[in-house]
């Protein structure tokens, strides 16, 4: 258990929160939400014991160990994949490397003999024989194959790096498990997992996540900064957004009589209950929702940017075809014989669990890369607004500010000032935000600007390459609900798996095999077909 006692945190510039009183108990998942800047990160910084707080204190319960997921993705480069994972487990690493280093002594003495019989003795107390079993069944179910084990850190790629540092942090049952963004990077199948594992640990969590399928799948409680303070919620993310918009709701209807307002949070709940009744980890959750009161719902103080794409015109009755595509980078073939159509209004999600080769792909149908073999044929009624995965190159430029940056990409019509700054104050640009150097942008302001860029377009037709990274859940939100409301076509790639299956109605998958093309198919469908074929597989090995 965690206990946060009168904690508050500032500083020299402002003060991030105030006498915050919380603790975090076991069997529970949380899901620590707020706007960009909020202090999520801080707040977890501060509960590893990385950050002091500016007064209060934290504490963790007698003999609880702690692990988190490292952000370092290069930290552990000489190490092998094996015992990156057991240094999970700081203490039993630390006694292996010194059972390791007495036994290597030439002169071992008997003072070393009673040494390493206390090291052996601490070592099975911590099941250190089951440690090399344990590492690998959890890297094996994280899609690291064994032939990979011994290898060092430094030969693996960005994704199996991410994987093998995930496993890192599950390694050895954690009391207390503290994950930051930990669907980065991680494929739809190792997401699924993720979401199983964290359904079933009995053990305390804290989760960051931007993922609101993920938050909604594993947490039982919300733990929201915002108004300077951090409260708790029962719920998941659903649940608390629901009950945040109520609340604003009601207040709003101050003036109605107080048995309408209860009936509306009854009704409310009940909703809400009958679903957590029916989920893995909730087996209380349904009685602390119940007992909910109108004063434990409150209103949030998010921002969420307005985002609507008209397009100019309407497509005619070709969208694209990509025909025998291949694409090889550094001599390395990324891109193989692929094949596929999308047809006018369909809005189409591209696949893969290598991000190198959707990010290639939706490179060659913007027209930014020439692929070496094969052809894509845009339709003549088809104008393009494209979103790459890296945006860092259009804001280079230290002349401009957002202001003027976006006036390149402006009608003439909608270049004057009081047009932009409207645009931009419905973007969540105001006042002088909008004179701020395009080079000084955060990751999600910089995706916002994209995102104003691509509505003044009035494109037809919008490529999208994982668009919501860097972005808050009120910007993602905006954003599904623009593009669920736009009427005409999307190609796109996300990790988010909401997003693609609000907006998909076609998905392609891209693998080194070839293409998997269903059209008129949702993700929940294409998922569940993928891991009814799975099980076919497994059945038939057996």
């Amino acid at each position: 258990m965690i206990t946060v006692t009168d904690m508050s945190m500032q500083f020299s510039d402002r003060k991030l929160y105030d006498d915050v009183n919380l603790k975090f108990t076991p069997g529970n998942c949380y899901g620590i939400i707020g706007a960009n800047g909020a202090g999520k990160s801080t707040f977890l910084k501060i509960l590893e014991g990385k950050l002091q707080p500016t007064s209060g204190n934290v504490s963790i319960s007698p003999n609880e160990r702690m692990s988190s997921l490292n952000q370092d993705h290069y930290a552990f480069e000489e190490f092998t994949v094996m015992n990156t994972v057991i240094q999970g487990y700081k203490r039993l690493y630390e006694i292996i490397q010194e059972k390791d280093a007495l036994y290597a002594k030439a002169d071992f003495s008997e003072e070393d003999g009673m040494k390493a019989a206390e090291l052996e003795a601490e070592f099975g107390e911590m099941d250190g024989w089951n440690a090399e079993s344990e590492a690998s069944q959890l890297l094996q179910e994280l899609g690291i194959p064994e032939s990979l084990h011994d290898s060092k850190m430094s030969e693996l790629t960005e994704g199996q790096r991410i994987k093998v540092l995930l496993g890192q942090a599950l390694f050895g049952k954690p009391d207390i498990l503290i994950l930051d963004e930990p669907t980065n990077g991680l494929d739809p199948q190792s997401i699924k997992w993720l979401e199983d594992f964290l359904a079933g640990f009995p053990n305390t969590v804290l989760v960051v996540s931007h993922d609101r399928h993920f938050l909604n799948a594993v947490c039982t409680m919300m733990c929201d900064v915002d108004f300077g303070k951090i409260e708790l919620f029962v719920g998941n993310y659903d649940f608390w957004l629901e009950s945040s918009q109520l609340a604003a709701r009601l207040r709003e209807q101050s003036n109605s009589k107080k048995e309408e307002q209860i009936k509306e949070l009854q009704e409310f709940v009940a909703r809400f209950s009958a679903n957590a009744s029916k989920s893995k980890q909730a087996t209380s959750r349904k009685k602390q929702l119940e007992k909910i009161t109108l004063d434990d719902i409150k209103p949030s103080s998010r921002k969420y940017p307005f985002i609507q794409f008209t397009p100019e015109r309407e497509l005619g009755n070709d969208l694209v075809r990509v025909d025998k595509v291949s694409k090889s980078i550094d001599g390395v073939k990324i891109l193989d014989n692929i094949t596929f159509v999308i047809r006018p209004g369909e809005k189409a999600a591209i696949l893969s669990r290598n991000d190198l080769a959707t990010t290639t792909l939706m490179q060659i149908l913007a027209g930014e890369l020439e692929p070496d073999e094969g052809e894509v044929t845009w339709g003549q009624t088809t104008s393009l607004s494209y979103i790459p995965r890296d945006i860092n190159s259009y804001f280079t430029d230290e002349n401009l500010n957002i202001l003027e940056w976006l006036r390149q990409f402006a009608p003439k019509e909608e270049s004057d000032n009081t047009f932009l700054r409207g645009f931009l104050g419905k973007m969540l640009f105001s006042g002088e935000d909008v004179l701020k150097s395009v080079t000084k942008l955060s990751g999600g302001e910089k995706v916002r600007c994209m995102i104003s860029k691509t509505m003044l377009s009035k494109a037809n037709v919008l490529l999208m390459d994982d668009p919501t990274n860097h972005l808050d859940l009120e910007s993602i939100t905006s954003l599904n609900d623009g593009l669920i409301n736009f009427q005409s076509s999307i190609i796109l790639t996300s990790h988010d798996h909401q997003f693609i299956q609000t907006i998909a109605d076609h998905i392609i998958e891209v693998s080194d095999k070839g293409v998997v093309d269903r059209s008129e198919t949702s993700y929940d469908e294409f998922l569940e077909h993928e891991n009814v074929q799975n099980r076919i597989k497994d059945l038939y090995n057996d």
